[in-house]
């Protein structure tokens, strides 16, 4: 896809957002299942079903996906969708790369060992490494507009307000 076919693409949708903005606002969802078998939940990826379960650090085995791996997974997927739309709207050729998170935990909080350790990821590094010739000002460019547009990417600086409800 070049710049035109994006464009085209994506007019229609951005014209009808701004004539009414209400249809711009989607309600995505994720949904699991709780089958009772072991200290696990099916999450339904809208491709596959993922098994996920408990880290190694916390008394997993291994064999099943961790949710903060996922956490890593989703940033990596949508900074990457999110970088090559904007490197073909800018005309940039992105011919490869690879793209990488990495996060920080201290297994003691989640485990309740220290309570004043914190639970959830410290820190986080994405780091992109591309082929490119673009020049260093239009890399800039392309790392600035990836951030601003990265749904994760900014729900991860900013986050949003969560309500947990059980029944």
């Amino acid at each position: 896809m070049d710049a035109t076919e994006l464009r085209e693409l994506q007019a229609p949708l951005k014209e009808r957002y701004r004539e009414d903005p209400s249809r711009a606002l989607i309600t995505l969802r994720a949904n699991a299942e709780l089958d009772g078998l072991g200290i696990s939940c099916k999450v339904e990826t809208g491709r596959a079903v993922v098994e996920a379960g408990l880290h190694p650090a916390t008394g997993g085995d291994g064999s099943l996906a961790c949710s903060g791996d996922m956490l890593l997974e989703a940033l990596v997927a949508c900074s990457g969708v999110t970088l090559r739309a904007v490197a073909t709207s800018l005309g940039l050729e992105i011919r490869g790369g690879t793209v990488r998170a990495e996060g920080d935990l201290d297994f003691r909080g989640t485990l309740g060992v220290d309570k004043t350790a914190p639970v959830g990821f410290q820190s986080i590094r994405l780091s992109f490494d591309l082929d490119t010739d673009a020049s260093e000002e239009e890399l800039a460019t392309l790392r600035k507009l990836t951030e601003r547009y990265c749904v994760v990417y900014q729900t991860l600086r900013t986050p949003p307000e969560i309500e947990v409800r059980l029944a």
